[in-house]
């Protein structure tokens, strides 16, 4: 069910059709985009998801940290680097030289299931200020952190691990404790005490928006995540307004969620 993981290819169509068929008309709902914006997206991996924007005409870069993932991204898109239309950059975001390279330098960023990674994240949403146009959006998309594969679980190797809902919320000597004793290496488990520990909910995201004075264009909350044609076979499909409503409780019933902002 998961092994488009281990498939680096797979993994890069499936990424590039979902935004092309869902994260793209989503920002064009408040957002139409135009061929000479640039966009950054940050923790591209492979480059799915840039490529569905290059594809759109316009010219991008994405930041990838892990060197394994930047090759991949530099190989796939090969043509499109060598054009000019695109690079990939290993480069931390946070460095003065990046600043002073990208400083108002981007009509739209994209994070893509990236922001659940990131430990300080009201510090990221204050660094990508510095890094868009007047008039920029930015796009988030993330899983809250309490749905029910919201600990990425999805990546065990073992089926019963990849599949199980919620047990990622159970404290986490018994998760880790539960990962152990099904096999699973010390890397993934490293990898999903991580994600426990920056996983993020609706109510914090919106409240770092709030405080870093950013304005919410567009948001949309999924009870099946869009993705989720490639994982199970399962249609998107929008949460109910009622429990989208609900503070809190969204969270666990809520598999995926996007956000447009502007400052």
């Amino acid at each position: 069910m998961f092994e488009f993981h281990a498939d680096k290819e797979v993994y890069f169509r499936m990424q590039y059709e979902n935004a092309r068929d869902y994260v793209i008309p989503f920002i064009e709902e408040k957002f139409p985009l135009k061929p000479e914006f640039n966009v950054l997206e940050i923790g591209c991996a492979e480059g799915g998801v840039l490529k569905a924007f290059l594809d759109r005409g316009l010219k991008g870069a994405g930041v990838e940290l892990s060197a394994p993932r930047a090759e991949m991204a530099r190989k796939f898109l090969a043509s499109e680097i060598q054009s000019g239309r695109a690079a990939i950059l290993d480069r931390d975001i946070y460095d003065a030289s990046f600043q002073a390279s990208f400083k108002n330098h981007f009509d739209l960023i994209v994070l893509k299931d990236v922001i659940e990674h990131i430990h300080d994240q009201e510090k990221l949403l204050m660094q990508m200020k510095n890094y868009l146009k007047p008039g920029g959006k930015i796009f988030f998309g993330f899983p809250p952190w309490q749905m029910p594969f919201g600990g990425h679980q999805q990546v065990c190797r073992n089926k019963l691990l990849s599949t199980f809902p919620y047990y990622h919320l159970l404290p986490g000597f018994l998760y880790k404790g539960i990962l152990k004793s099904f096999g699973e290496i010390d890397l993934t488990i490293k990898d999903l005490m991580e994600v426990k520990e920056t996983g993020i909910s609706i109510e914090r995201f919106e409240k770092i928006l709030k405080r870093q004075r950013y304005i919410t264009e567009r948001k949309v909350f999924y009870f099946i995540n869009p993705i989720y044609k490639y994982k199970f076979g399962w249609k998107a499909r929008e949460q109910s307004k009622l429990i989208a409503s609900i503070p809190f409780v969204r969270n666990f019933f809520t598999t995926c969620v996007y956000y447009l902002v502007s400052i």
